[in-house]
């Protein structure tokens, strides 16, 4: 059975409670940057641009997409015998790579806490999800990976920055993990779509760049975070040439082709570079140590694992509550919205607490010490009850 998924859920939740400050939904604040729109009148010039057009993205965009793969992730395509396709976002992208490896039955190996839209991909796909929980700081498990792979495991999905949980994996951890799967014989499907949000010096590292990987390694990328592109829905991945033809039957089928006048669009946020979004982290490393402020205030009620990357806290909370149930409380009770762990694989109770993800990407810094002060004070008033 699909999960429902539970964004809507809390957003209706926040649409009856006007006024509630929301930690949920994982976007940013700022806008594409203007050169994006720029674009879009040469777009409008040509009215063959309104057919339809290649499937996997028109070649102004693939080029800019293969120099920044190169400069940015090491990635360079001719090498390792890969392709490039533009899609419709970078759950769109997971989707590809799910139907292009796996069939009815499959198992695809996730880390919990997962990311529930890859999830609930897995299920709608007839395939098993096999899940591997991360250690106490959420990082990578590579022995417990390699222990759950079987006959039927088609792929080994990892996330970093990581969505819930803002962990960033090590280099040497990933290395790990994708010569697994290369020795196993299986896929290593790895999203990237945070790779500009790092703190504290912690290094992103593409799996896909290691010498012999491209055959076995499928990277997912996005600019809904980086360039501030959430509903213009543009992605794209780095796939091995023999699943090209797989995946472009995909995405015909499903898409025919990304939206062109979105990636006219692209085009000109990929000029600006990654310095856009560089600048928009350097002023969000400030609202993160406000957040982290906030919540070291709960320590005695609440443990925050490290979070180097994205924009998310994965909080573990001393309660025998059910995590929606304190989700509702909080924002009835105290105007502030999370969303609940177990969305994300986390047991709805288990003995040691229960979950929130805490989302402070979309915060304005007049909004942040009102809103995770809402949120310590909130959950330090319930859970004295």
């Amino acid at each position: 059975m699909v999960q429902s998924p539970i964004i809507p859920v809390v957003g209706e939740l926040i649409r009856n409670h006007p006024g509630t400050i929301s930690l949920g939904q994982g976007v940013v604040s700022y806008p594409p940057p203007p050169q994006a729109f720029d674009q879009i009148a040469g777009f409008l010039a040509n009215p063959e641009l309104h057919k339809y057009q290649a499937v996997y993205g028109v070649p102004q965009l693939l080029e800019l997409i293969e120099a920044k793969l190169l400069a940015e992730n090491g990635i360079e395509r001719s090498n390792q015998r890969s392709r490039v396709v533009v899609t419709a976002g970078g759950n769109m992208a997971f989707v590809n790579a799910l139907l292009a490896v796996a069939d009815a039955g499959d198992e695809v190996i996730l880390q919990t806490p997962y990311y529930f839209n890859h999830e609930m991909a897995i299920t709608m796909a007839n395939c098993r999800a096999v899940l591997v929980p991360t250690d106490e700081n959420y990082q990578l498990q590579p022995k417990l990976i390699a222990k759950a792979i079987t006959g039927k495991t088609r792929a080994v999905v990892t996330i970093s920055p990581n969505n819930p949980t803002g962990a960033v994996y090590s280099e040497s951890a990933l290395r790990e993990v994708n010569e697994i799967c290369r020795a196993r014989g299986v896929y290593h499907i790895h999203d990237e779509a945070y790779e500009y949000f790092t703190y504290n010096g912690a290094k992103h590292f593409s799996p896909g760049s290691i010498k012999g990987s491209g055959e076995h390694t499928v990277s997912l990328y996005s600019l809904s975070k980086a360039y501030g592109f959430a509903s213009w829905r543009i992605g794209f991945m780095v796939i091995p040439e023999h699943l090209f033809e797989a995946v472009n039957k995909i995405q015909d089928t499903i898409l025919i082709c990304p939206p062109v006048v979105s990636q006219f669009a692209a085009i000109g946020a990929m000029r600006v570079g990654a310095g856009y979004c560089r600048a928009q982290v350097e002023r969000l490393a400030a609202v993160r140590e406000m957040v982290m402020n906030e919540l070291s205030k709960l320590e005695d009620r609440c443990v925050v694992p490290p979070a180097d990357g994205a924009f998310y806290f994965f909080l573990k909370l001393d309660t025998g509550m059910k995590p929606l149930a304190l989700v509702e409380r909080l924002v009835k009770e105290h105007g502030v919205a999370a969303i609940p762990g177990n969305a994300f694989g986390m047991p709805i109770q288990d003995e040691d607490g229960c979950y929130l993800r805490v989302a402070y990407g979309a915060l304005q810094p007049e909004t942040v010490a009102e809103g995770v002060g809402r949120l310590a004070r909130g959950i330090r008033k319930i859970l004295n009850r």
